[in-house]
């Protein structure tokens, strides 16, 4: 009997870290999907926005490719350059 009650008490033991832990991701959950319905509903995200950090994205790869394929230090040029 002495055995049983310390097996019990082990499974106890063992599995309160295991409920701990899935209650801490439930909650965190719910509010990732929250936080996700949120970013959709903001008035940044808009077609025009969209288009325009598109368009900078690719102005700053363009800078690195030209970084990349050249020996020169293109940190070192003058501000205003262009192409």
């Amino acid at each position: 009997m002495d055995a049983a009650r310390r097996w019990a008490r082990a499974l106890l033991w063992g599995s309160l870290p295991v409920a701990v832990g899935l209650l801490l991701w439930t909650a965190v959950g719910a509010g990732e999907e929250q936080r996700k319905k949120t970013l959709k509903e903001l008035p940044e995200v808009s077609a025009e926005y969209l288009a325009q950090r598109r368009h900078h994205n690719e102005l700053i790869m363009a800078a690195l490719r030209e970084a990349a394929e050249t020996d020169e230090n293109v940190a070192r040029r003058p501000v205003p350059w262009r192409k």
